[in-house]
């Protein structure tokens, strides 16, 4: 099954990536995604939905 949506929590330095499939089945969970390889985990998945968290300081 093919991910349909992604969601993102940040944080400085480490992200926690949680993707799922059209049934809402995880399909990915990546708990610790460095910020540098964001970028690259994100280019390789199909085109797709992206929620990413909002938060003011």
């Amino acid at each position: 099954m093919a991910i349909i949506a992604i969601g993102v929590d940040l944080a400085k330095n480490v992200f926690a990536v949680h993707g799922v499939d059209e049934t809402g089945k995880a399909a990915l969970i990546k708990p610790s995604v460095r910020r540098e390889a964001l970028l690259e985990l994100i280019a390789k998945m199909p085109p797709c939905l992206i929620g990413m968290e909002a938060c003011s300081l």
